[in-house]
């Protein structure tokens, strides 16, 4: 699979080995049917890991499947099964896998839960939600937005804990700002700010887009890549650069960014972008601290939680005049060093053994 969960999930497979455990990743085999699926293609092109033991054998959408994983972890015995619950539409195949393989009295299944109250809302999401939840013996959330999701939800009695998503230092070293503008072809006169990631509306490019149409942004020597695979209809984005006329103030590369590339994106880009109109937390943010650069986010869900405003960038509300007048205040105050200054301080606390110490502790 490609995207953030699969990297996520693989990084802490390899903790869970660096901490002495033996671990197996399983994974889908079809994780959304064509038709929900908002990109060009669910898998990697690039090569699997080897370092790691990955089955491949969960359909979401084929209840037999559900029911062959769920005899076979039961039967197996781990100690712990770590699940990962982002979308309400996955609780009925992983809620069933949980089920059953709690069956054996021996297993203890806990969750990482991205969301339990899902950006884009939809019939039957509670249901689906509380299927899942109801079969965990406990959660571990990376915001405290959802800890209190959970607990309004009627979860608050089982173990659960907050714990920072860590960083993704899975991409490659840092490279000198230089190399990276080369490695993409854009010249070092230039100052660029980067959006990056799946487009989707709660992600608010469409108000980036209006900050850059401020006078005082537009005077500015600078551009912004746009670097992802747009999850819903370009068109309405592209109406607004041809509206504000931000054509020559555009960098699109809008398709999936491969992790080999990760690094040229972040390390070329002054400011890092996160204009959310909704999030709970986001892995952007866990990028950009690990290649060290500033960042701008909203002030919505759990975003601010892990920015100090004015010490490794900007939490500014989700207006389009807010985000302008950091970005204004970002180039006239020369702020990026200092900003990298509080980022190298700040990343220390992103630990991936923490991360695997709280799951283990939820689990009891």
């Amino acid at each position: 699979m490609r995207g953030g969960l699969a990297t996520y999930n693989e990084r802490l497979a390899r903790a869970f080995h660096e901490a002495g455990d033996e671990v197996r990743i399983v994974t889908f085999s079809l994780q959304y049917p064509d038709f929900l699926f908002p990109g060009q293609t669910q898998f990697s092109t690039e090569p699997g890991p080897t370092d790691l033991a990955i089955e491949v054998s969960l359909n979401s959408v084929n209840p037999v499947s559900w029911v062959r994983v769920g005899r076979k972890l039961r039967r197996e015995r781990p100690d712990l099964v770590v699940f990962r619950f982002w979308l309400p539409v996955m609780g009925p195949a992983l809620g069933t896998v949980a089920r059953l393989v709690r069956g054996n009295g021996h297993t203890r299944v806990v969750a990482i839960t991205d969301n339990v109250i899902p950006h884009e809302k939809r019939p039957g999401d509670g249901p689906l939600t509380r299927y899942f939840l109801s079969a965990c013996d406990g959660f571990v959330t990376m915001s405290r937005s959802v800890l209190s999701d959970l607990q309004r939800l009627g979860f608050g009695q089982k173990p659960a804990l907050y714990r920072p998503h860590p960083l993704y230092d899975n991409f490659g070293p840092i490279k000198a700002k230089s190399a990276a503008l080369a490695a993409l072809g854009l010249p070092a006169t230039l100052g660029y700010l980067l959006f990056f990631g799946f487009i989707r509306a709660y992600k608010g490019l469409d108000i980036l887009l209006e900050a850059f149409a401020d006078t005082r942004v537009a005077a500015l020597p600078i551009k912004l890549i746009i670097a992802g695979e747009f999850y819903e209809d370009a068109a309405p984005y592209e109406e607004l650069i041809k509206h504000h006329q931000l054509e020559n103030k555009i960098i699109r590369a809008t398709d999936f960014i491969p992790n080999n590339a990760v690094v040229n994106y972040f390390c070329a880009a002054d400011l890092i972008m996160q204009p959310y109109k909704n999030a709970t937390q986001s892995g952007v943010s866990q990028i950009a601290y690990h290649f060290e650069r500033p960042m701008l986010v909203t002030d919505v869900g759990g975003l601010a939680e892990l920015i100090p405003n004015g010490v490794v960038g900007y939490v500014v509300p989700p207006t389009p005049a807010a985000i302008a007048d950091a970005v204004v205040d970002f180039y006239a105050g020369k702020r990026e060093e200092m900003f990298e200054a509080g980022v190298r301080v700040q990343k220390k606390q992103f630990s991936w053994p923490i991360m695997v110490a709280a799951l283990k502790e939820v689990a009891g």
